[in-house]
This record gives structure tokens, C-alpha cells and sequence, in this order.
């Protein structure tokens, strides 16, 4: 299996909002969003075009819209993805690298905005400069207790705040804009990521999960008129690793000064002359033959190489690891510091088709004309 690069000049989650509000001309949107009146963009957060195919039968609604796969971002993983779909900038220069990412001498949770050193974190408008929404003020649907965090004003400020507390109150929030007149909305949505996460896709709650997600797809069809195109697309896809598929790192404990990144993309940053020997024997544990775990960087293979856009700033090269772990099996890697990541059953962040791989699928509303 190869591994996935995302197409950032092409069909790529950053290119989603400069074309629908930069008026950036792209071939690959779906047709019903062209000549609509407005466009809701609605991410159903850990849903990858595998998982979507997996139980076709559970999302009739989203089968039935036009459209196909297109690439998320490296890491495949939520706080850069979401800040890549606002901000319609690639992590390189929008610096967000991953759940967890060095902050000077010590880690930041990017979701929590907490420091793991217990001091007050940064100012999330300092870490990430990009605007949102190429500066535009426009309807932002999500959960209301998301309103005052500091990923929030990292990867959604100057937006419209509009909190929901159950899904209802999501449609609600959604119809109640594009009545107001907004020619665009942006709508999140959680449960895919939860349920993976914490049941992992083989048993029952996955499915049931993407049913619930389709019949809330369907209800947003029927709360908007046909002027208004829903467009829906994911951050990332998710792949089944626990109980048993996660992998200490202790023969390279020595090595590391710092962990960071996410279970399945997991950041080493090295100790004080120890770069090249944490490579090769990472590259030996993790990286050789045909069982290997993992796609095995440096920090220049990843940036230079344009895994996570061009021309990264000076902060994203010292956010990003000396050596990276990219998963390509169905393993995580234990981060020793954050023990209860390794309780998760699905998990994402690396470079495999089941992650990379997210639908941008859209159709026409099928409600009553807006009067």
C-alpha cells in the first residue's frame, strides 16, 4: 500500500472555501452547489469515503449524492484539518500540526488549547495567523460549549457563533441562517469520530452511527429549499487499532526529548545530538520489511517534501517532530505521557486510503422555498 499525498493545488479539503467564497475556479465541486443561492458545507467529522462505503445500506441520503472522494490534509487529523478547511490554507502555513504539537519546551493540546506544562497556553490567534473564512463573517453552526475554547478562536474567529445542543437544534440553527439570507453556512457535527473512537468499526455502534448521521443529512435536506445546495465532507476516515494494536516506543525512550502528534502520526523530537541515531533505530523498529508499521521521516522528508504544503513557516518546522511515525498498518504508537490515548479503538492521523480519503458529496435541498 502507498502511501496517500493530499492534492493541495487540486481536489483537496483546502481548496473547499476559496472556492465557494474566494471565487477560486475549481472543476471538482459537485454540481448541485453550482448556481445555488446558498451553500451549507456540512462536516460530518470522521467520516472517510471507506467508512461511508463500508455500510452502504445505513446511508441511503448520502449515497444518493453527487460526488466522490477528495484528499484531507497531512496529518490526517481534526485540529488541522478543520483550521485547513477554514482557513483554505495547507498546515504548512497555517502551523497547526497536530493534536498535540511542541509549544516551545513543552506540549499544547491543540483541541483542550491546554499546556502540558501546566502554564497558561499561547494566544491561539498568535499560534494560528491565517483568518478564517478568508475574513469573512459568516454562520458557523457547532456545539455550543465549543464557543469560548481556544481552538475555537484559532480556527473560527470573527464567525457568527451559532451554538447547538442536540442535532434538532443543529437543522434549526442551519435553516435559520439560510433564511436570514446567508449565501454560505458552515455546520459541524461530531458523533462519526466519537463512535469510532470509542467502539472502534466493527461493532455495532459504527453503523448505527452512520445511520443517525445520514437521517441528520436528510433532515437538513428537507429543512432548506432547492436554491440551496448541502455540501458534506469530513475531516479525516478512521481505522481500527485497539485494544492490541498499540505500540510502546520504550527502546527509543532514551532518544526522545519530547512526544507529540497523534497516535497514528506520532512526533519524535530529539534529544540534544541524538536525531540521526532516533531515525535509525526508529527506521530498524518500525519502518523495515515487509510487516513494517510505519512510513518512518525525518522533519525534512515530510516539509520538504510538500506532505503538508509548501514553503512551511518557522514555526511548523519547530512544531513538527526530527522524526515521524506515520502508521501504515492498523497500529497506534504510545505516547507515554497521554496513556489514555491508547484506549481508543479507531483512531486517524496517517497516510492510508481509510484515512486520507473524505467525501465531498452534495445535493439540493428538498423543502419548501424560502419565502
Amino acid at each position: 500500500m502507498d502511501p496517500v499525498k493530499p492534492d493541495y493545488a487540486g481536489a483537496c479539503l483546502t481548496g473547499i472555501v476559496p472556492a465557494l467564497l474566494g471565487g477560486r475556479r475549481v472543476d471538482w465541486l459537485p454540481g448541485p452547489v453550482v448556481g445555488a443561492r446558498a451553500v451549507v458545507v456540512f462536516l460530518l467529522d470522521g467520516l472517510g469515503w471507506a467508512g461511508l462505503q463500508s455500510h452502504p445500506e445505513r446511508t441511503p441520503v448520502l449515497q444518493s449524492m453527487t460526488g466522490g472522494p477528495v484528499t484531507t490534509v497531512v496529518p490526517s487529523t481534526t485540529p488541522v484539518a478543520l483550521t485547513s478547511l477554514t482557513t483554505g490554507a495547507a498546515p504548512a502555513r497555517h502551523g497547526i500540526t497536530g493534536f498535540r504539537m511542541r509549544q516551545e519546551h513543552t506540549v499544547l493540546n491543540t483541541i483542550k488549547w491546554h499546556q502540558a506544562d501546566g502554564r497558561r497556553a499561547p494566544d491561539p490567534a498568535l499560534v494560528q495567523k491565517v483568518e478564517p473564512f478568508l475574513g469573512r463573517k459568516v454562520p458557523v453552526v457547532t456545539r455550543a460549549m465549543f464557543r469560548t475554547t481556544g481552538f475555537t478562536t484559532a480556527h473560527l474567529r470573527g464567525c457568527d457563533f451559532r451554538g447547538w445542543h442536540t442535532p434538532s437544534t443543529l437543522v434549526e440553527r442551519v435553516r435559520a441562517a439560510v433564511e436570514e439570507g446567508a449565501p454560505f453556512v458552515y455546520a459541524y457535527y461530531p458523533g462519526v469520530d466519537e463512535v469510532a473512537h470509542a467502539f472502534g468499526l466493527d461493532d455495532a455502534f459504527f453503523p448505527a452511527e452512520l445511520a443517525a448521521s445520514d437521517a441528520l443529512v436528510g433532515a437538513l435536506l428537507d429543512a432548506v429549499g432547492p436554491d440551496v445546495a448541502v455540501l458534506v465532507t469530513a475531516d479525516h476516515g478512521q481505522v481500527q487499532v485497539g485494544p492490541d494494536g498499540w505500540l510502546g516506543l520504550g527502546p527509543l525512550d532514551p532518544m526522545v526529548e519530547l512526544y507529540a502528534g497523534d497516535g497514528r502520526f506520532r512526533y519524535l523530537h530529539a534529544r540534544k545530538g541524538a536525531k540521526r541515531e532516533l531515525f535509525e533505530e526508529a527506521e530498524r523498529l518500525h519502518g523495515r520489511g515487509p510487516d513494517a508499521h510505519a512510513w518512518v521521516m525525518t522533519r525534512d522528508e515530510l516539509l520538504d517534501g510538500g506532505w503538508m504544503g509548501r514553503d512551511p513557516t518557522g514555526p511548523t518546522r519547530a512544531r513538527v517532530g526530527d522524526v515521524v511515525l506515520a502508521a501504515r498498518t492498523g497500529v497506534g504508537f504510545v505516547d507515554p505521557n497521554l496513556l489514555t490515548e491508547a484506549q481508543l479503538l479507531g483512531a486517524h492521523g496517517s497516510l492510508t486510503p481509510d484515512e486520507m480519503l473524505v467525501p465531498l458529496v452534495a445535493a439540493r435541498g428538498r423543502g419548501a422555498p424560502a419565502r
